[in-house]
């Protein structure tokens, strides 16, 4: 009989895991389409990543009630305590970059009727950076590798210092020609989107280095 419950709980950890990374999976194409969709004013291909997302919001719900299960009838301890905690933090941040790439999507559809502006240039890289540090982190998640982890943790420097070379750019197009006002002010929404999902990759890497250390990094240089 232990063997059967055994053999249960190793299914329902490797069940929650899975799901984990489709979820993260379905994110990351989320993302990438996204920024395809800006980068070619395709607004086509906004409305059908925005329609994806309800499979992220399905996600979400099988694995909270998965890994509820699983603390309420295995009660784990340690490692395994651990890894379901860290699931249930990690699916808010995998579910909120979902969101995140709906409202990039958003901004395109806007965007698609307006004038282009000449200050795209940082934005599709601010996005290469911040699809990887997402594909980063769920790596490190899946290798179990803490010390992978803090190097996502180090690329928001990064990611933040873009955002703001970006801000400034678009603001001063914006002094120049009042008439790109609206498509600037949709660019620079983008541009906070992306930095919002480099903070929850960020997230992810935090908890797994907890995951993995047992050692809590979150505002670790910010107090």
């Amino acid at each position: 009989m232990k063997d059967h419950t055994d053999k249960e709980y190793e299914h329902d950890l490797a069940t929650l895991r899975d799901k984990l990374l489709l979820m993260a999976g379905r994110v990351e194409v989320m993302i990438a389409d996204a920024m395809r969709a800006l980068i070619g004013r395709d607004a086509a291909l906004a409305k059908k990543t925005i329609e994806a997302d309800h499979k992220v919001n399905k996600l979400e719900l099988e694995i909270d009630e998965l890994a509820m299960l699983v603390l309420v009838k295995r009660q784990p301890m340690a490692r395994d305590l651990r890894f379901v905690v860290l699931a249930l933090k990690m699916v808010t941040d995998l579910e909120r970059m979902g969101d995140l790439a709906v409202n990039i999507c958003e901004r395109t559809i806007d965007l698609s009727s307006l004038p282009q502006v000449p200050a795209y240039e940082d934005i599709p890289r601010m996005a290469d950076i911040v699809q990887r540090m997402v594909r980063e982190a769920m790596d490190a998640f899946v290798a179990w590798d803490g010390t992978s982890a803090e190097a996502v943790m180090m690329s928001d420097d990064e990611v933040d210092e873009l955002y703001h070379s970006i801000f400034r750019d678009l603001l001063e197009v914006m002094i120049r020609d009042r008439s790109s006002v609206e498509c600037c002010s949709q660019l620079q929404s983008v541009a906070k989107y992306l930095e919002r999902i480099g903070d929850h990759a960020t997230n992810v890497a935090e908890e797994v280095v907890f995951m993995t250390q047992a050692k809590d990094v979150r505002h670790h240089g910010k107090l």
